[in-house]
């Protein structure tokens, strides 16, 4: 039994983390609640397609009880993995197996309606942004939230990505611009609208890069693809030529004259997109990241080992997510499950680290392995 008869855990961030561990603590009599700054479920988009690995992210959802159920909703076909040299020759083509199942292609929303979906009613709570954390003299936790509330809890998850909150609580780390920067076009109806660039990317993705530059195409559930623009570039590359986000003839004719040399086929990747850019520059936390222990206040995911996106983050977070739900179920005090949490995500969590750090110029070489072996954004 915990030495808190009905420990009260307040889990900040319902990205897919945050969520798994909710839905594994309720699987074994555990009360949890979620606070999410959000308005509701479909307050914005969810971002595009994810591939959960058998050896961490299907771990998590096996323990959840999803597993069957989230294989019924990927795309094992978005396995498939094309990539090519900037004059659009493919170099190298992956074609999943009929059976292959390692890494199947799943969209963020549909995962966050599945994860959603399995827990109690009312174990999210909607529109709540932290604004700061303390520790009352007498013991637990109090959260306050910008509306003015405020909650206390005995044990406080920090699942609230690249800029937690939480993580002031037990760190001083911010994260640091890696240098790269995404930029996000989105294709809808690609079948119809964009069948050529459907049939470049076909079922799965396609990259090429010159050293410099780099496109990463990814198909997405729903006839959609998104594109990733990458570059070398500082965070603030757009304002500093003069533009804005939402200049997007502009950025469209900068992205044009940089990728001049690129195949035509190629370079309607940037051009045809539909809407305007997302700007995405990509952070990083500092190797190691690591925090005193605290029994009261830990990390998972982004929050605790924020990495450029090459394929781990959300695997890495939902494992966190499903280790810290099992150490609490099997642990005396919410204290020890904490400690032996964390006594396996922060060598496992720095280990990856430091293999992926600076790692995002990998996105942007014209070797084949980066692409054809590894995981892309």
């Amino acid at each position: 039994m915990k030495t808190t008869a009905t420990p009260r855990i307040a889990i900040v961030g319902a990205g897919p983390g945050g969520l798994t561990c909710a839905r594994i603590l309720q699987r074994h009599g555990i009360a949890a609640a979620v606070y999410e700054s959000d308005a509701g479920p479909a307050a914005r988009d969810q971002g595009g397609t994810l591939d959960l690995h058998a050896d961490n992210g299907q771990i998590a959802l096996r323990e959840a009880g999803l597993l069957e159920e989230f294989f019924r909703l990927a795309r094992p076909e978005g396995q498939e993995m094309r990539q090519m040299d900037p004059a659009g020759t493919i170099l190298h083509h992956h074609v999943p197996e009929q059976d292959e199942r390692f890494k199947p292609e799943i969209d963020r929303g549909l995962l966050r309606e599945l994860l959603l979906d399995s827990l109690q009613p009312g174990t999210v709570r909607w529109g709540h942004t932290l604004r700061t954390i303390d520790r009352p003299a007498e013991g637990p936790r109090r959260l306050h939230f910008t509306d003015g509330t405020t909650v206390e809890a005995d044990l406080v998850v920090g699942a609230d990505g690249a800029w937690s909150t939480v993580r002031r609580a037990v760190s001083r780390a911010t994260p640091r611009h890696t240098g790269i920067g995404f930029l996000e076009a989105w294709f809808h109806d690609v079948t119809t609208r964009h069948p050529d660039i459907a049939d470049l990317v076909g079922q799965g993705s396609a990259a090429a890069a010159d050293g410099d530059r780099g496109l990463f195409a990814q198909r997405n559930g729903g006839d959609h693809i998104r594109v990733y623009i990458i570059q070398r570039v500082p965070a603030d590359w757009i304002t500093a030529g003069g533009l804005t986000p939402q200049a997007t003839d502009g950025i469209r004719a900068l992205l044009l004259e940089r990728y001049r040399d690129w195949s035509p086929r190629l370079r309607r990747l940037i051009t045809d997109n539909d809407g305007p850019y997302v700007d995405r520059p990509i952070f990083a936390l500092p190797v190691p990241h690591t925090w005193e222990h605290d029994p009261t206040v830990t990390l998972l995911g982004d929050a605790a080992h924020l990495m450029p996106p090459l394929g781990v983050g959300v695997n890495l977070a939902m494992l966190d997510a499903c280790e810290l739900a099992l150490a609490i179920a099997r642990h005396d005090t919410l204290g020890a499950a904490v400690h032996a949490y964390e006594q396996t995500m922060l060598p496992r969590s720095t280990e990856t680290a430091r293999l992926l750090d600076g790692a995002a110029d990998g996105l942007l070489s014209t070797e084949l392995p980066d692409f054809a072996t590894a995981d892309g954004p």
